[in-house]
């Protein structure tokens, strides 16, 4: 048995702030990074080209921070649970370290590893909770069971300290030519591009792959946008975000980086405004972190409603009116801009992302699982539990106080993107329009028909009161 430990990387492509791969690194100099592009998740029909090419960026990236940590990064394509142990037991690595993941797929994988490597005499480590602030086994209410409401979370989790940043990975040693031969026997290959994984994105990576590319977007938010986010966040038009969400949901950017980067400029806070947009900034992300402890303790979630009057919910399913939300022509402007951004880059605006789900599932009447879907196929920050915590909050089906929260879109419109610069960008046929008419909806059919653009599949109103109707119907069954 060698002194080699892999280091086998999932969601945490970075060699900076890692928990798992700095405990690997106090073990052995001779730490071999590898990463096995799975079949089970590319082969499912909840995979985005533009995240694939993200994906493959921050890989290329990997591999050049391991070379100057003077190391390596292997590649495989196979079954991890196959591929992992047999690789481990080629190149007699005395263990294999990984950082813990809350999703219900990653577990049952993780755990049938663990028996192969135990079988094998290969330690394993893969207790650390990487892509965490706290770990789901320490935010607990008073009475010790998970919670299922945000805003006692919040408190709990923003009153206990975090951990700092983890040292950089460096002075490492690298495989000699025998074992990187023997490496490549068991199944080691260059890195694919995303097209020749059969994964065509023809437009521009509108996030820059990459942990030297994360940071940099956290500096510059850090530098200005973040102390006036409270206010800009919610203005689709605006470059009111810090867009690190791709980077969160691959861990191009460790969590502890960025929660300190929270608290410096906490310390550097001029104002109370300024203050209270950190604060919120820290909120939105403690909503990430929210739901992934909720899905952890909850995997049902992955597939369907937390709440039981949305078990069976009479959606009314139809076909063409979900083709038309997909498609962006609707004829609703603040929808149909929101869905042509997603199709056209990969990328929606949070605010955007509540009015679509929201219009999905109140004015159309369509299962939200069916836009969750079409979401991951599409983001290129597409994560389960955020995506899936974020529909089932639109729904009402989710952990959520207020079930029946249901958005206009056009006072949606008139308040968040009021000069109507959001809708000119994406749906280009209305650019001509006047903003009175064109944030209100409020738009003729012979307009509509000049400009070739769709009039409205349902009534809101309408709709609105038969997803009300269908609701307590639905709730009453169940007293």
């Amino acid at each position: 048995m060698s002194d080699l430990i892999l280091f086998w990387h999932r969601r945490d492509l970075r060699i900076a702030d890692n928990t798992g791969l700095a405990a690997a690194r106090e073990q052995s100099a001779k730490v071999i990074g590898v990463f096995c592009l799975d079949p089970n998740i590319l082969n499912s029909d909840n995979v985005a080209p533009a995240r694939v090419s993200y994906m493959i960026g921050c890989l290329e990236s990997l591999q050049q921070r391991y070379t100057q940590a003077g190391s390596q990064l292997l590649i495989l394509h196979d079954n991890p649970v196959k591929a992992i142990p047999a690789l481990a037991e080629a190149l007699k690595a005395k263990a294999v370290f990984w950082n813990w993941d809350v999703e219900p797929y990653a577990q049952i994988r993780d755990n049938d590893v663990i028996s192969i490597l135990k079988g094998k005499g290969i330690q394993t480590l893969h207790q650390n909770w990487d892509q965490l602030l706290h770990s789901p086994d320490e935010i607990f209410s008073g009475s010790k069971t998970p919670y299922t409401v945000y805003t006692p979370f919040w408190k709990n989790l923003s009153s206990k300290p975090k951990a700092k940043p983890i040292a950089t990975l460096e002075n490492c040693q690298h495989l000699t030519t025998a074992e990187q031969e023997i490496a490549t026997q068991s199944g080691a290959i260059n890195l694919p591009s995303a097209k020749e994984l059969d994964f065509i994105w023809d437009g521009e990576l509108i996030i820059s792959p990459g942990e030297a590319a994360a940071q940099a977007k956290l500096e510059n938010f850090i530098k200005n946008p973040i102390n006036e986010y409270q206010e800009q966040r919610n203005f689709p038009a605006v470059n009111g975000t810090s867009q690190l969400s791709a980077a969160l949901k691959f861990g191009v950017i460790g969590i502890r980086t960025i929660w300190q980067a929270t608290i410096e400029a906490l310390e550097n806070s001029n104002s109370e405004e300024v203050t209270a947009s950190i604060r919120t900034w820290q909120q939105e992300l403690a909503w990430r972190e929210f739901y992934q402890h909720a899905m952890y303790h909850f995997p049902d979630l992955a597939d369907g409603a937390y709440r039981d009057s949305f078990k069976n919910f009479p959606w009314r399913n139809n076909e063409a009116h979900f083709q038309a939300w997909c498609e962006g022509k609707t004829g609703y402007p603040i929808v149909d801009a929101a869905m042509r951004q997603l199709n056209e880059i990969g990328w929606m605006h949070n605010r955007c992302r509540m009015i679509v789900a929201s219009f999905l599932t109140k004015d159309l009447i369509i299962n939200p699982q069916w836009g969750e879907k079409y979401f991951m196929q599409k983001l290129i920050d597409g994560d389960l539990s955020a995506n899936n915590g974020g529909w089932q909050w639109s729904a009402s089906s989710g952990m959520d106080p207020k079930p029946l929260r249901i958005f206009n879109p056009a006072s949606q419109a008139q308040k968040f993107d009021a000069d109507g610069e959001y809708i000119r960008q994406w749906v280009r046929e209305l650019k001509s329009v006047d903003t009175e008419y064109l944030i209100s909806g409020n738009i003729t059919p012979l307009e509509r028909r000049a400009v070739g653009y769709p009039t409205p599949i349902v009534d809101h109103k309408k709709q609105q009161a038969l997803f009300k109707q269908l609701y307590q119907e639905q709730k009453t069954s169940l007293d």
